[in-house]
């Protein structure tokens, strides 16, 4: 007899997320974490990212001990700070200019947990960008088409913001985007949700 597959929730109000986790063709819902997201003194951003999709997924689990739960964050890094989601045109702004010519890190994490059965594992993907160099004007007219001020970073690379990046270095490209896709997949399976087998 087959065991009933749990039900899959993305731990997560990332449109970003839910459009990448929608490619795997599982049937899933989302809850939204209740998670305080600022960083800790003296955490680097890696460490940051890490710990908050650890959090928002068992934020959700402990409420639905049968359901297999997805979290992920995402904190992007210049010179070792963070850098966070702009929210603003003044303030996306300011963070392309400083990233213009530049690495920036983007540390995203994943976590998939279920109480229910003890599973738990998480990852952390990091994606090195090397940024083009850029004027005001370019960074402008990319800022009033992609209005990006819920990214980290304000540079939306699934879209117009592939233009201001010179190269991108990851093993896992959809972890530039918000949720590591390869990695997901893999935990899922070793969950007992295999995405080739639903």
């Amino acid at each position: 007899m087959v065991s009933a597959r749990p039900p899959l929730i993305l731990a997560s109000t990332s449109r970003y997320r839910r459009e990448l986790l929608e490619r795997l063709h599982l049937p899933f819902t989302v809850q939204t974490p209740e998670v305080d997201e600022m960083p800790l003194a003296g955490e680097s951003p890696a460490e940051t990212a890490r710990r908050l999709a650890l959090a928002k997924a068992r934020a959700v689990a402990v409420q639905q001990p049968g359901s297999l739960v997805i979290g992920s964050d995402q904190v992007a890094e210049l010179d070792g700070a963070a850098i966070g989601k702009p929210g603003s045109h003044q303030r996306a702004l300011e963070q392309l200019r400083a990233m213009s010519g530049r690495t920036v890190l983007f540390h995203t994490a994943v976590a998939v947990m279920c109480v229910a059965t003890g599973f738990e594992d998480e990852a952390l993907v990091t994606v090195t960008v090397s940024m083009r160099e850029l004027g005001d004007a370019e960074i402008e007219h990319y800022l009033r088409i992609e209005q990006p001020y819920d990214c980290a970073g304000s540079a939306k690379a699934e879209t117009l913001g592939i233009a201001l990046i010179d190269a991108i270095v990851s093993d896992d490209p959809t972890a530039l985007v918000g949720l590591p896709l390869i990695r997901t997949s893999a935990m899922l399976r070793a969950a007992g949700l295999d995405p080739l087998k639903a």
